[in-house]
């Protein structure tokens, strides 16, 4: 399967950090589906691909050739 990268370098980073905040909020006690979005977060930050931005024409790849 070949996906079309569309998260941008800036986007990727913003979604490395949030991940990674909603994962130890959840791993300190707070609600396990935090820990989930924290990983969906991670795993679109690291294949660079996001399925919500492929129906709506969203990439973010522009703002990086810029």
């Amino acid at each position: 399967m070949n996906l079309v990268k569309n998260v941008g370098q800036t986007d990727r980073n913003i979604r490395y950090a949030a991940g990674g905040i909603l994962i130890l909020i959840s791993i300190l006690g707070g609600p396990w589906w935090l820990g989930l979005v924290g990983l969906i977060l991670l795993g679109t930050a690291y294949f660079g691909t996001c399925g919500a931005y492929m129906p709506l024409g969203i990439d973010t790849t522009k703002n990086d050739k810029e």
